[in-house]
């Protein structure tokens, strides 16, 4: 086991034989990773300010008008789609959205994967249930997930508000015509990257927040 985690946990191969210099190995790794963590964090929020206050924004408007939060995402970015529409339907303060999770049914999910293929088991969802005035978010660590791409697709030909969550470099779908706002977490390692697109969701909602309070005030 310790050959293959070698490059994530080296000291693994001590086969314990120090008690001690093992947990305070463990200790180092656990501060490293959450250096490393705290530092992506603050870079990837310094880069998408901009896109993150105008993404919430619109999301506030379509709200606004009626409209509901779609979220996806394939694997752990599942639980992250999963985790933000919950947010968004019992938020721990401030005022309740209405919000799905597409992955969330999971009759719908394996008989679409089952009947027409994964690559569309999100844009199907999309093309019964998306309206205009909603919103459709997808997260994706590599930006390349194609049943997420085509789910961006269908949401735009149905005039929905697209907006993406993506590691490394964004992949293709920062480059993609379909994805209106795409938050862009540069790294290449999927924990981080998680890591940080939870932060940034959680983010999102509160300048949605943010933004419905002082527009209802105003």
């Amino acid at each position: 086991m310790a050959e293959g985690a070698d490059f994530l946990y080296p000291f693994l191969g001590d086969d314990g034989a120090d008690p001690t210099a093992l947990l305070a190995d463990l200790a180092l790794s656990a501060v490293a990773k959450a250096d490393a963590s705290a530092a992506l964090r603050a870079s990837a929020f310094e880069a998408n300010t901009a896109t993150l206050a105008v993404a919430a924004r619109h999301m506030v408007d379509r709200f606004a008008a009626g409209g509901r939060l779609l979220t996806f995402g394939n694997g752990g970015s599942s639980t992250d789609a999963a985790g933000l529409a919950a947010l968004f339907r019992q938020p721990p303060w401030g005022r309740s959205r209405p919000a799905r999770c597409l992955v969330e049914d999971q009759a719908v999910l394996t008989a679409l994967g089952n009947d027409v293929g994964f690559e569309l088991v999100f844009a199907r969802q999309i093309i019964a249930h998306g309206r205009e005035v909603d919103i459709a978010l997808g997260a994706s660590t590599s930006g390349n997930s194609r049943n997420l791409l085509a789910a961006f697709e269908a949401a735009t030909a149905r005039g929905l508000l697209t907006v993406g969550l993506a590691g490394y470099d964004g992949g293709e779908m920062a480059r993609s015509p379909h994805v209106q706002h795409c938050l862009v977490v540069d790294a290449d390692s999927i924990h981080r990257i998680q890591e940080v697109q939870a932060a940034m969701g959680f983010a999102l909602w509160s300048a949605v927040e943010d933004h419905g309070a002082a527009v209802t005030s105003g």
